[in-house]
């Protein structure tokens, strides 16, 4: 995602629904720090809260300067009425969210935060306690998936009428980008930390997401012609942007679609199922689909399974029996406003 774009109201959906501000320290006349506030009404309204989060939170280490940034970006937040701040957390479902409080030593998952090990002492010091874990696990696409997944994905599919939707082009991908928005904003049903997606919204991330997107890596599972689960897979662009130093212009994005062929890190970044859907086997249909189609490319020797909560056991349990090691932890923090009026 282009900064230039996401920083302009004029520009970007989120700033059609909801407000952000944005704060630099300074010493002297250096920047030492940066920090968004964000008041996402729809995420509000969805989980009954009035809730601020914080994002883009970059800082030397310097206790004073995070400080400066955080009591100003409490009494924005507190302007507004909002009396939690919780973060990292950002525009969007695309935006990972949390700080790496443990696997410092691995490649960066595309698009999750990588930060210094002294932020969440940065954080401790404003006030901050922890608020939530999510943990990324590691599995080797040369290990053998146990066959019994493939058979029981089967037995489901052929059962419930499910089929894996095929693509072929980025352009198929693109037709299906209304249902996916509605299949994503079913899938939120009865959980909490999320917000529905507007029409506009979900163009932005289909533009971000299709152009690096491989059709064959995108699992869809639908009943007839309607989604009910998804798993989406992206081949890691991390070392291609360390190359570029994060500039895509003028030539640097050539490098990152040379390095999408050549890759052999995965990320597996997004899943869901419509509640109806939940527990009756669609993630062994989605998960025996990709693991074809990693296999089938023979591209990728490193695959990372990105943010699955902690409070998801039943999930952790399922991937641990596929062969996944979980050995990333990123870390949401929380602070009441009441004590920073």
């Amino acid at each position: 995602m282009d900064e230039r774009i996401r920083l302009n109201p004029k520009r970007f959906p989120f700033y059609k629904h909801s407000h952000a501000a944005f704060f630099i320290a300074y010493e002297g006349i250096h920047p030492i720090g940066r920090l968004a506030i964000l008041d996402n009404r729809p995420y509000n309204e969805f989980n009954h809260e009035v809730t601020a989060f914080f994002y883009l939170f970059e800082c030397e280490n310097d206790i004073a300067a995070a400080q400066g940034l955080f009591n100003a970006g409490f009494a924005w937040a507190h302007s507004r009425g909002l009396t939690k701040v919780i973060g990292p957390k950002g525009f969007t479902p695309m935006d990972g969210f949390g700080l790496l409080i443990k696997g410092f030593e691995h490649l960066p998952a595309f698009g999750l935060p990588y930060n210094p090990d002294y932020y969440p002492a940065l954080l401790e010091a404003c006030g901050f306690e922890p608020d939530r874990d999510a943990v990324s696990g590691y599995l080797g696409t040369d290990i053998q998936f146990p066959e019994r997944i493939h058979e029981l994905a089967e037995r489901i599919a052929q059962r419930r009428g499910l089929h894996i939707a095929r693509f072929k082009k980025r352009s198929d991908l693109r037709a299906l980008v209304p249902k996916l928005k509605d299949l994503y904003n079913n899938a939120l049903r009865g959980t909490a930390g999320n917000a529905p997606i507007s029409d506009e919204e979900a163009e932005t991330l289909a533009n971000q997401m299709i152009w690096f997107a491989d059709p064959k890596l995108i699992k869809i599972v639908m009943k007839g012609e309607t989604p009910v689960g998804f798993l989406f897979a992206y081949p890691n662009m991390s070392l291609a942007l360390q190359k570029i130093k994060g500039k895509l212009f003028p030539f640097g994005w050539l490098t990152v679609l040379r390095e999408l062929k050549r890759t052999d890190h995965l990320d597996i970044n997004g899943a869901g199922l419509i509640p109806e859907y939940r527990g009756s086997g669609g993630m062994a249909i989605l998960y025996s689909e990709m693991f074809k189609s990693v296999k089938e490319s023979g591209q990728f020797r490193h695959a990372e399974v990105v943010q699955i909560g902690v409070e998801n056991e039943s999930m952790q349990r399922d991937l641990e029996n596929f062969g996944v090691d979980f050995y990333k932890v990123h870390r949401t923090y929380q602070r009441s406003m009441k004590d920073a009026a």
